[in-house]
């Protein structure tokens, strides 16, 4: 089996077919920074894109994903280095403090953007509800999300 993640296809041999997204992209392809949080799906930590939409790797088998396009944020930096719009934005509105689900969150309001659902903070609010922040950092996170918005940035 051959996973296309970031990019790069990754030759995984034979896997159990039980084996989650989330545990395959952390455990046999080294890529950490989607989380485990729940392991139900309810927190939005292990959010990643398959084919541009956002899903919880931890509930997607990873043979879901076979022939498709996963991103993780591992994926989302430029080739240069210059980091995404969104994770400029967090860093520019303090969108972060423990850090833990910030991968999700960037992952998720990358989406909620390209959904369209990024032009009312009642909006970006309900479509970002699935991710959760133990530390309270939605009042930065909806200002990040309003920024790359308000610049027109492409997600």
């Amino acid at each position: 089996m051959v996973l296309q993640i970031n990019g790069v296809g990754h030759d995984l041999g034979d896997l159990d077919p039980r084996s989650t997204l989330l545990d395959v992209l952390r455990e046999r392809i080294g890529l950490s920074g989607a989380k485990k949080g729940c392991d139900h799906g309810q927190c939005g930590a292990c959010t990643v894109h398959i084919d541009g939409r956002r899903v919880v790797s931890c509930l997607t088998l990873a043979r879901q994903a076979e022939g498709r396009a996963v991103t993780t944020i591992e994926g989302i930096a430029s080739a240069d280095g210059r980091l995404h719009p969104m994770q400029q934005a967090f860093l520019d509105h303090d969108a972060l403090q423990c850090g833990y689900c910030t991968p999700g969150q960037i992952m998720s309001a990358i989406a909620c953007v390209k959904e369209g659902h990024a032009y009312k903070v009642d909006d970006i609010r309900e479509y970002m509800s699935g991710n959760l922040c133990r530390c309270g950092a939605y009042v930065g996170i909806v200002a990040a999300i309003e920024q790359v918005v308000a610049q027109g940035r492409a997600v």
